[in-house]
């Protein structure tokens, strides 16, 4: 299916909700550290969640790691400051979809890093400044999988 990642994600719901994401498409969730939370059992079931859940879940220590380890597909990273729209893309399995923290989006470093093949930005109202991680992550991975007809792993 495909790869949600999440870079330095900071708040605790948002990263749950993503975990139930990943669950209940099919694809495999990837947290960048440093995180704004534990992940120890304590704080799974507080938010909900059971080891089923929380099976599709790898963390790294950093970006490079990440990249040293990541196996084929594409890296569409999602941003405000992106040009290219969510829906222009065609999507395939194992692709990563690259989410950057709460509070203050991808750093540029990794927007324009030879190894992220497109930045991609999901159109709201010009006053807004930005949608919910764990609502971005959903419409991205819903618009891929609906690409691949909802094509189950």
């Amino acid at each position: 299916m495909f790869n949600i990642v999440l870079f330095e994600p900071e708040i605790p719901p948002n990263t749950g909700n993503i975990i139930r994401l990943a669950s209940n498409s099919g694809c495999q969730l990837h947290l960048i550290e440093p995180l704004g939370f534990d992940l120890d059992e304590k704080s799974l079931r507080r938010a909900g969640l059971d080891y089923h859940q929380y099976s599709s879940l790898q963390t790294y220590k950093s970006w490079p790691e990440f990249l040293s380890k990541r196996e084929g597909g594409k890296i569409y990273a999602f941003s405000t400051k992106g040009k290219k729209s969510y829906t222009d893309i065609n999507y395939g399995e194992g692709d990563y979809l690259l989410f950057g923290p709460e509070t203050r989006g991808l750093p540029e470093s990794v927007r324009i890093s030879q190894d992220v093949d497109e930045v991609l930005t999901i159109p709201m109202q010009s006053s807004s400044r930005s949608l919910n991680l764990s609502n971005s992550a959903a419409i991205a991975v819903y618009e891929a999988w609906r690409q691949l007809n909802f094509q189950k792993s």
